[in-house]
């Protein structure tokens, strides 16, 4: 096989893309104000990152939905999360009550020391290790953090 044939192959391998989720699978979210967000026109994660990226505009969204800011601002955390397609809405939750807020923060993080903070938040929730992340998942969200990250702030996508 020929440079040119290895280079057409590696053409077609796409990189990390950053995940998008409809607004109503983020967690934490009451049936209220999914209805609310939606109204205000935040269909999906990415749309509530985009519009919430300033502290202005998060404290905008909190006065139109006539909440406290920590709202907000924790929905807007989970949604940034939510984009390491590996942890998604299914665990964006876990992610930042395990003390993690970014994907910055989370490419940073120790692969063990995060996943015993997980299997102690998911211990004292469910009184059980089963179905808790594994050591493998953890490093997954890690890996895949670090690839965002990393393609992030070569390409500054907006």
């Amino acid at each position: 096989m020929g440079l040119d044939d290895w280079q057409q192959k590696l053409s077609g391998i796409s990189r990390l893309e950053p995940s998008n989720w409809p607004i109503e699978q983020l967690p934490g979210l009451s049936d209220e104000y999914k209805t609310a967000l939606l109204g205000l026109g935040f269909k999906t994660t990415f749309h509530l990152l985009q519009n919430g990226r300033t502290a202005e505009q998060r404290q905008a969204i909190a006065t139109r939905l006539q909440l406290h800011i920590q709202h907000v601002n924790k929905w807007v955390a989970l949604a940034n999360l939510a984009r390491v397609p590996a942890v998604g809405c299914k665990y964006c939750g876990t992610v930042l009550h395990a003390g993690v807020a970014s994907p910055q923060q989370l490419a940073q993080t120790d692969v063990a020391r995060l996943h015993q903070q997980v299997l102690n938040l998911h211990v004292a929730e469910f009184q059980r290790k089963e179905g808790c992340p594994t050591v493998a998942d953890v490093s997954a969200w890690i890996n895949e953090a670090k690839t965002l990250t990393t393609s992030s702030q070569s390409s500054q996508r907006p």
